[in-house]
């Protein structure tokens, strides 16, 4: 696990990187439409499974490659649901970005675990997974809350979520060689 995440570190960061710029675009724009909201979470969602999968495809030699693959796979699905359906409403897209969140986070404290065996800060990829699970549960518990609360959910989870990345990939890239 650890060859296949140190060998492309960089690619952690990137996702981090576009965790953060989309989170804030998200506070600093509160006011654009529902529809380009859900644009930026879509280019989000397939810009990130895209780096999951890229990562999972390089490595697919190594031993639990695939959590990354299906980590992927997920993020794709969610993205390219929401630019095929943008007239869904606020409560169906709550829900999809809700059930991509519990998805990826569970598939991230996977490769935490695994993680683990190999090398210390594992912690942050663990953490990132919890992050995305409570973010999830917490939209559907509480769905009422509008779509300019979600937005704002939504922009906290991604800069804290594209901070742990970042964390990570710095840590990863000790390993890089």
């Amino acid at each position: 696990m650890l060859t296949l995440l140190a060998k492309n570190w960089w690619v952690v960061v990137l996702r981090g990187v576009f965790a953060i710029l989309f989170g804030l675009l998200a506070v600093f724009y509160p006011g654009l439409a529902l529809q380009s909201f859900i644009f930026l979470f879509a280019v989000y969602a397939v810009a990130d499974g895209l780096g999951a999968v890229w990562t999972a495809i390089q490595n697919r030699t190594q031993k639990q490659w695939w959590i990354h693959l299906l980590e992927g796979f997920v993020s794709i699905i969610a993205g390219i649901g929401a630019l095929l359906f943008p007239g869904l409403t606020t409560l169906t897209v709550l829900f999809l970005i809700a059930g991509w969140a519990i998805m990826t986070g569970f598939f991230e404290i996977v490769a935490a675990i695994q993680l683990r065996k190999e090398i210390e800060g594992e912690f942050w990829l663990g953490l990132g997974g919890l992050a995305s699970i409570l973010f999830g549960v917490l939209l559907i518990v509480f769905p009422g809350g509008g779509i300019l609360t979600l937005l704002t959910i939504v922009a906290v989870y991604a800069i804290l979520f594209g901070i742990t990345l970042i964390m990570l990939g710095w840590k990863l890239r000790i390993h890089a060689s």
